[in-house]
């Protein structure tokens, strides 16, 4: 079969109508590049076993802008999203589906680099893509390109964790700085005026996960601040749980460069996404043995004890300032930012 100009060429219609075209593109470009034995079968669906215990599936769709950024791009982010919602319900992910709908005219050699980018990240994150779909829009009707994921894992027995989970006492815990993958997007948005050298934080959280499960196998509740940032994840467990939360404003790690940015654009950190971060409540007497064992790993290296959850029948979240003050942290209003993930 001839090959495809992958320096030179771009998207055309023939991609997805069923043709010749579209089995060099699935065979040439995604086969090649996600290449495992189920997906090698080139069925409609994946046949594939699971280890014991519960199933755990999420899903979810990118549309980023822009499809390249500080730090990743719209393929790892895809993978790093849905392994950590995966990841976030204490499951081990396994194996993932992907999605693309691709605007006509769209560049070949993007298109490589954001599959490769992709097949990085699963490799990295100890997953398999094991099966997917194509679809071409005319010229105009996308945005270069749009992913969907879907993602199986397993969790094991006795593992317990969701957002309902929260009790009076527990302590709340972050693992790293808030708002590095918004302000990073925002950094190469179109006609902002200003520059940092800030990268996404978009990772895999699952190896964090797995040690912190080692540590801790009660932990309550875990969730990563993606769409509406801290303050957003915390106001949805606190609903879910029928609890408060209290915040510690000089505990919560920001970087110098992210607090600038939000200042100049009129954005709270609170409110930015993260796509490498995640939340842990646990019991108090737990607290300070997960924090030891987030400390030590990669992806936790920045993390901190920023709260604690209170009895609330009215389910509040809110923030204790630096200067002895409470305010209010509530869900926010209208969306912050566009096109974040």
């Amino acid at each position: 079969m001839m090959g495809m100009d992958l320096q030179n060429g771009r998207v055309e219609m023939g991609h997805g109508a069923g043709g010749r075209a579209m089995a060099r593109l699935i065979g040439q470009l995604f086969v090649e590049a996600f290449d495992n034995p189920i997906l090698r079968r080139e069925h409609d669906a994946a046949v594939f076993d699971l280890p014991p215990g519960r199933v755990v599936m999420s899903t979810d769709t990118f549309v980023i802008s822009p499809l390249f950024f500080p730090g990743g791009d719209i393929g790892s982010l895809a993978v790093h999203g849905t392994v950590n919602d995966i990841a976030m319900a204490g499951a081990v992910p396994k194996y993932l589906t992907a999605g693309f709908v691709l605007e006509e005219g769209f560049p070949l050699a993007d298109l490589a680099r954001i599959v490769d980018s992709m097949a990085r990240a699963a490799r990295d994150a100890g997953v398999e893509i094991v099966t997917g779909d194509t679809k071409v829009v005319e010229r105009g009707h996308g945005d270069g390109v749009y992913i969907n994921t879907a993602g199986v894992g397993v969790v094991a027995d006795g593992v317990d964790i969701a957002g309902d989970r929260a009790r009076p006492g527990d302590r709340v815990l972050i693992s790293g700085t808030l708002g590095d993958h918004g302000v990073a997007v925002m950094s190469k948005r179109e006609n902002l005026g200003f520059g940092t050298d800030l990268v996404s934080d978009s990772a895999a959280l699952n190896g964090l996960v797995a040690d912190m499960l080692a540590a801790c196998p009660g932990i309550r509740v875990l969730r990563d601040p993606t769409r509406g940032g801290l303050a957003a994840t915390l106001n949805e467990i606190a609903q879910q749980s029928g609890v408060g939360i209290e915040l510690m404003e000089d505990a919560i790690p920001v970087r110098g460069a992210v607090k600038s940015a939000c200042e100049l654009l009129g954005l709270d950190p609170l409110y930015v996404a993260n796509e490498g971060k995640l939340i842990a409540i646990c019991a108090d007497q737990d607290a300070g043995r997960l924090l030891a064992v987030m400390r030590a790993h990669e992806r936790g290296g920045d993390a901190h004890i920023i709260g604690s959850v209170l009895a609330d029948q009215r389910r509040f979240v809110r923030m204790k300032t630096r200067l002895g003050g409470t305010r209010m942290v509530d869900w926010i209003s209208g969306e912050q930012l566009p096109r974040i993930c």
